[in-house]
């Protein structure tokens, strides 16, 4: 019976909300138990909490050997800023974990990676219940812990280890003590509510940085709004202009993103 802990790293979720994901497991998932640390419901101004507070919630959940895996409850913005210490703090518990999320999730699932702690996880969170069809977001990553592995992003192939983020999330963990050698790696990337201009250059800043990577393959560049002129290329022409610069193979799309059709991508080689 796969026992989940559900913490925010990042911003605050709703009890109401989170009532709506017990409830579609227990309905649908009998078997699997959902554990919401009170600390999802905090608020400390944007946060889900102060950085001590959020600390705290992630680690009593990564290190206690009673959970399978450790879901993100949603993104916004803070995980970076607990990021370094969690790595440090976290126990031999948390290593045997997997550890989902997306978005700026992504920053942890980047700074486990490095540390080599864990299973991160690129997947849907219980955030996506609010979106239009997320009911079916959430019962993917229910069913993928269940052992179902049909929701896994297809192009997954086993022959390259793969890592995939947010576009934005990898920019900002360039260079950072948080980012992981992704050398030989599909890297995959999506992104949501940025300007054309905007994607341009954080493909700009991201390409300079992955030098190596067997590859890179774009998700849904989604709600881009619409500027005072036309940038005159849309996000598949931006990625490929940018791989061409860095000499990085451009592998085509990949089926994930800000939406409720968001897929699941294990990091590394892992299968499921």
């Amino acid at each position: 019976m796969p026992r989940i802990a559900i913490c925010a790293p990042s911003t605050p979720f709703t009890p109401e909300d989170a009532d709506r994901v017990l409830a579609l497991a227990a309905a649908e998932f009998p078997h699997v138990e959902l554990h919401f640390h009170p600390q999802c419901f905090f608020t400390q101004g944007h946060f889900a909490g102060t950085d001590e507070q959020r600390l705290a919630a992630l680690l009593e959940c990564a290190n206690d050997p009673a959970f399978d895996a450790v879901w993100f409850v949603r993104g916004g913005y803070g995980a970076n800023r607990i990021a370094e210490d969690a790595v440090r703090r976290l126990d031999h518990a948390a290593q045997g974990k997997r550890f989902l999320g997306y978005s700026d999730g992504g920053t942890l699932l980047a700074a486990l990676y490095r540390a080599r702690i864990g299973q991160p996880v690129h997947a849907p969170m219980p955030a996506d219940i609010r979106r239009e069809g997320g009911a079916a977001a959430v019962r993917r990553v229910l069913a993928y812990l269940c052992g179902d592995n049909a929701g896994l992003e297809p192009s997954l192939d086993g022959h390259h280890p793969v890592a995939a983020f947010n576009l934005m999330t990898l920019a900002m963990l360039c260079g950072t003590p948080l980012m992981p050698g992704l050398a030989g790696h599909v890297v995959m990337v999506e992104e949501v509510s940025e300007y054309l201009y905007a994607v341009d250059r954080l493909f700009f800043h991201v390409t300079a940085h992955l030098g190596g990577i067997a590859g890179l393959r774009l998700g849904r560049v989604s709600d881009v709004p619409e500027n005072d002129r036309p940038f005159g290329a849309e996000a598949e022409d931006i990625a490929r202009h940018w791989c061409a610069r860095h000499a990085i193979p451009f592998l085509g799309p990949a089926d994930i993103g800000h939406d409720a059709a968001n897929r699941i991508v294990p990091f590394g080689l892992a299968a499921g």
